[in-house]
């Protein structure tokens, strides 16, 4: 479904990405593990149109994507959360999720019922949809960052460190709504460094190291790797 070959990214003479090779089929959840700036959020920028590529190319569902811009990503299908959510602060839950059905403005039916999908999913969206964003406590601001990206009903959904900053029984409520929402048929790219509880819902992950992808394989290899337990499962 999404695919790189061989995608590279620089920042002036800095490569922040160096030949990634990552492959997702459709109904998966794959995970890109690494430590800060260690090239996920990078990808994720290549991926969304953000940044170009200086070599290799993005596929998705077989065609090209390199080069096109981000609002006709998202149209195809292809949605980011960001890392720090990019929320607005100070407009209310519910004007938020509504930005994120922008691309589908002129179907009004489609907008309720993508509305309906994200309050059943995070019901305390609804009891807070006249809030103001900045209100909301750290998790409920993650779970309005991922029903916004849902609102566009993407057929990809890119997640970039959805746990960072979040308490342990908030990081399993997250992980138990991202696994809900990939069983509802989104395909998921997840980039975490909480790898731990990624791998144990991930079908496939990849590590990266400065970089380039230097570890890849299913989870049940990943949490059997020395290296990947040292450096990431306190092993």
């Amino acid at each position: 479904m999404l695919e790189l070959r061989g995608a590279t990214v620089n920042y002036g003479n800095f490569s922040a990405v160096q030949q990634a090779d990552i492959s997702v089929e459709e109904g998966d959840i794959v995970v890109l593990l690494g430590a800060n700036g260690a090239g996920k959020s990078t990808t994720f920028r290549a991926i969304s149109g953000l940044v170009r590529l200086v070599s290799g190319e993005i596929l998705f569902k077989g065609d090209s994507i390199d080069g096109k811009s981000p609002d006709k990503i998202v149209q195809m299908g292809i949605v980011q959360c960001a890392e720090d959510r990019k929320l607005f602060p100070q407009m209310s839950v519910e004007q938020n999720l509504m930005m994120g059905a922008y691309v589908h403005r002129k179907n009004k039916k489609q907008i309720r019922k993508s509305l309906e999908e994200v309050y059943e999913l995070f019901p305390i969206l609804y009891d807070k949809r006249t809030n103001f964003a900045h209100s909301l406590s750290g998790g409920q601001q993650q779970m309005l960052a991922i029903g916004r990206a849902l609102m566009s009903k993407p057929k990809v959904m890119l997640l970039d460190e959805p746990s960072t900053g979040l308490a342990p029984l908030v990081v399993e409520q997250m992980f138990k709504s991202i696994q809900q929402i990939n069983n509802n048929g989104t395909t998921i790219l997840l980039a975490e460094q909480n790898a731990k509880v990624a791998l144990s819902i991930a079908t496939k992950g990849y590590v990266y190291e400065n970089g380039s992808i230097a570890v890849e394989g299913k989870p049940k290899e990943l949490f059997s790797n020395e290296k990947v337990r040292k450096a990431y499962l306190g092993a």
